[in-house]
């Protein structure tokens, strides 16, 4: 439903009923999203999958690092024998050079191996991380505030910091892991080598603590995944908390709000207290299982020895083979640490595996000449299975002011949100200068729809940074001619370093806020304007001014505002009426004030009661 600013009537149309809007929770989404009735599986396999990625991204250093833990194997294993040869040879009296020469090479390369793999491994470490957290970023704002998922700053954030970090320790480690345990199954080899005997009790003993490994994973991996969680949790409800201290002050309820922010670290207690009894459970019996392999060899070893079956440099090749075999028992922390790297890595492939909101287009289309006409035809818009849209048709001509009014949850922010794709429709189409805006570049198109919102994000490092943020090149003129429309000029040319000033060290108010946000919107010199109750924090003198100053500065381009304000709506060449996600009516100001409907959209109730609603019409 369009029409023209010149068509003499408004059509109208009246909403049916939108469905109760439903609360769901992020493990459900997530759940939803993964296609898993399990979220405990769904994040695991999330973790394998960035874990697959991230090594197959990464291959020169995982060569390099395989070839580093070969090196590894090979000398630790080589190095019992070469003591066994340096013993033995002294208890012979014979000479030693050749024993100490090999057994100093080997400490040599062992030693160059253990730097050049602390380095590569630090090198690789850093450079995933910074990988990972650049996806992160990025799919996060691919997201936006429409996505599918969407998540709570806190978690956001624990995601973005300690999980990130865990896929660039996790293929390290389990290198480190693998090294062990193919060191011990060469200790194993190597005792078998000098007495078959020697190898019994560790190969009886070993597959009990591979299964003693298995029982603690099976138990702790959930118990995990709920401490992160829960950890996320309690971020997400400390930032809400600190944004909020004032109200929290005021209101005199700081112990009430202490112990909201603190619920979840009952979780993360029961989390925390079930991963360290089933760690404690198997500790204790790896602890009482390693010391009892390695009497058990030793005997068999001295026993031999007292027969002369091997002679005093094995049975101290043999000391070393027991070590390195019974190594692969005690990596129950390392086990715990991969764990905790995979569920981290899992909790970081939720987000990065997820769907964007906005696909860019496989082939744009450039954006023609014009002056902003805007059209939307037939457009629908879901979120969560809510109806937020339902089918609106309407034509905004180009060089028109739009304003769009209706209560709150009546989809305002949905249809202007549509215009420079912050989200798209579910069905129906939004074309700019005749182009549907899902066929153009989004560089391209985020130039012709500029933004300004109720409360501006302070990015940039100054002043002048943040008003020309989304301007290219550095024009300092059009900075300062954009600051001056929107009343802003004045306060900062007051601040210590004028436009340089860091943000850091410039407080502002909720309305110098909001003109510096209309600032940057200015600064775009995009064809279509959006102002997204970019005003509602000024005073009613800097309205008037602001107002004023945009009625030159739209000449030439389309301008469309959410209005809340009489005075907004009435200063608009045509309205668009929203009632429940529907378009009620498009007309001037002064005809839908006409309607008692329209009126009670800014009015209270006091103002025209039911009986004197006729009389206030006339």
């Amino acid at each position: 439903m369009g029409i023209e600013a010149n068509d003499p009537a408004p059509r109208t149309s009246h909403a049916g009923t939108r469905p109760r809007r439903r609360e769901r929770g992020l493990p459900e989404r997530l759940r939803v999203l993964a296609g898993d009735r399990d979220p405990a599986r769904a994040v695991r396999a999330a973790g394998s999958r960035v874990l697959r990625s991230a090594a197959r991204q990464s291959w020169p250093a995982m060569l390099l690092l395989g070839a580093i833990t070969v090196l590894h194997i090979g000398t630790g294993l080589l190095t019992p024998q070469a003591v066994a040869a340096a013993v033995d040879a002294a208890s012979r009296g014979a000479g030693l050079p050749d024993a100490l020469i090999w057994l100093a090479v080997l400490l040599v390369v062992s030693m160059a191996a253990t730097a050049a793999d602390d380095v590569v491994s630090a090198y690789f470490g850093s450079s995933l991380t910074a990988r990972l957290r650049h996806r992160l970023v990025d799919r996060l704002l691919a997201l936006g505030v429409a996505g599918p998922l969407r998540l709570p700053a806190g978690d956001a954030l624990t995601r973005l910091t300690e999980n990130a970090a865990g896929p660039a320790a996790f293929l390290p480690m389990l290198l480190s892991a693998s090294s062990t345990v193919l060191t011990a199954l060469g200790a194993v080899a190597g005792l078998a080598l000098i007495d078959p005997w020697l190898a019994l009790p560790v190969v009886v003993g070993g597959p009990l603590a591979a299964v003693l490994v298995r029982r603690f994973t099976a138990t702790a991996g959930d118990a995990m995944q709920r401490y992160q969680r829960a950890q996320g949790e309690l971020a997400t409800r400390l930032l809400d908390a600190l944004r909020g201290v004032r109200t929290i002050r005021a209101a005199g309820t700081a112990g009430r709000d202490i112990a909201r922010v603190l619920t979840p670290v009952r979780q993360l207690h029961c989390s925390g207290v079930q991963l360290w009894a089933a760690q404690g459970r198997v500790s204790w019996q790896m602890s009482l299982l390693t010391p009892l392999l390695q009497i058990a060899v030793l005997a068999v070893g001295g026993f031999a020895l007292t027969e002369g079956e091997v002679s005093a440099g094995q049975l101290v090749a043999a000391a070393s083979y027991v070590a390195m075999a019974l190594g692969a028992v005690g990596l129950l922390d390392t086990v715990v640490a991969l764990m905790s790297c995979q569920v981290g890595a899992g909790r970081v492939g939720e987000v990065v595996q997820t769907p964007p909101a906005i696909t860019p287009p496989a082939r744009p289309l450039p954006l023609p000449d014009g002056h902003g006409r805007v059209e939307f035809r037939a457009v629908t818009v879901r979120e969560d299975g809510d109806l937020l849209l339902d089918r609106i048709d309407l034509t905004v001509p180009a060089g028109c002011a739009l304003a769009v009014v209706g209560r709150s949850g009546s989809g305002k922010s949905a249809l202007t949100g549509l215009l420079g794709r912050l989200r798209d429709p579910a069905a129906g189409q939004v074309a700019l200068d005749g182009v549907d805006v899902r066929a153009v570049e989004l560089t391209e198109l985020r130039r012709a729809v500029g933004y300004a919102f109720e409360r501006p994000a302070l990015l940039g490092a100054t002043v002048a940074d943040l008003i020309g943020y989304g301007a290219t090149g550095d024009d300092r003129d059009r900075v300062e001619r954009a600051a001056r429309i929107a009343q802003a000029d004045g306060f900062i040319r007051k601040l210590p370093r004028g436009y340089d000033t860091p943000l850091a060290d410039a407080p502002f108010s909720g309305g110098e806020l909001q003109r510096l946000g209309l600032a940057r919107a200015l600064c775009v010199d995009a064809r279509v304007l959006v102002l997204d109750d970019a005003t509602s924090s000024l005073d009613t003198a800097t309205e008037v001014r602001v107002t004023a100053a945009l009625r030159s500065a739209r000449a030439g381009r389309t301008t469309v505002t959410v209005a809340r304000r009489i005075a907004t709506a009435a200063d608009a060449d045509l309205v668009a009426w929203l009632d429940k996600g529907r378009l009620r009516a498009v007309a001037t100001h002064d005809f839908l004030w006409r309607d008692p409907d329209y009126r009670a959209i800014f009015t209270t109730g006091e103002e025209f009661p039911a009986h004197d609603r006729n009389r206030a019409v006339s």
